[in-house]
């Protein structure tokens, strides 16, 4: 097998830095943790650029919600209001009136799985996020959780954005109130009281939720899109997908 060439070390400009630091101190520089500045301290002193060591609980859950929040925004942006109700499949679950004629919308549901599952709608995921947020926010701040028949969609898209952007600065304050101790404690949901998973497991289980629901809603976007059934503009193929 023909190998690449490589530089001599006499001729490696990095080689002459690197063979002038401490073993270990190289080893940190070409991890990335730090960075040189030979042209600024003598003797290959380098200067580490500002990157914390370790990292609280709470700021790495705090740092993965807006990583995942910074995903979904993109596709909220980019959201029609046709998106919601748009059916990708003759099997779905959606959110409609529920005919009582006061403006309620509600999900289809079933308490046992179906076989085979409907694919659901983008509206009829929102609803899903906003059902499981607000039950996880219930108990984070200590509030009688709500039953799921009592979390309806708000009727159309435009609400149903701005209801899950304030889940997210309600969820913001829940993540920045929390302390280690309380992290600690004995998680109330989902796990209903399992002494096994903590609060910290919680506020996981939220950020992971969240991203799968958010790939869900940018997946269909894309779809009717691909399909023709929406605008073909703001389609957009970066980083959400």
């Amino acid at each position: 097998m023909t190998s690449l060439p490589r530089f001599p070390r006499a001729l490696n400009p990095r080689a002459q830095q690197d063979s002038s630091r401490p073993a270990g101190l190289r080893r940190i520089v070409r991890a990335g943790l730090c960075t040189p500045f030979d042209n600024r301290f003598p003797s290959g002193v380098t200067a580490c650029q500002s990157r914390p060591v370790t990292v609280s609980r709470c700021e790495l859950l705090h740092r993965q919600f807006e990583l995942t929040w910074s995903l979904f925004e993109y596709h909220l942006e980019r959201l029609e209001d046709e998106d919601f109700l748009w059916e990708p499949g003759p099997l779905c679950w959606t959110v409609r009136p529920d005919g009582d004629g006061d403006g309620r919308w509600v999900a289809d549901w079933a308490d046992a799985e179906p076989d085979p599952i409907p694919v659901p709608t983008i509206g009829w995921v929102s609803w899903h996020i906003g059902w499981w947020w607000s039950v996880a926010a219930d108990h984070a701040q200590g509030r009688v959780p709500r039953e799921r028949t009592e979390i309806v969609w708000p009727g159309d898209g435009k609400a149903a954005v701005a209801w899950l952007r304030g889940l997210r600065e309600e969820w913001l304050a829940v993540l920045e109130r929390f302390t280690d101790a309380e992290l600690d404690a004995v998680a109330p949901f989902p796990w209903q009281n399992d002494p096994e998973y903590t609060v910290a497991h919680m506020a996981g289980w939220v950020n992971a939720e969240l991203m799968k629901n958010v790939a869900e809603i940018g997946q269909l976007r894309l779809l009717r899109a691909a399909s023709g059934a929406g605008s073909s503009t703001g389609m957009g193929m970066g980083m959400g997908t």
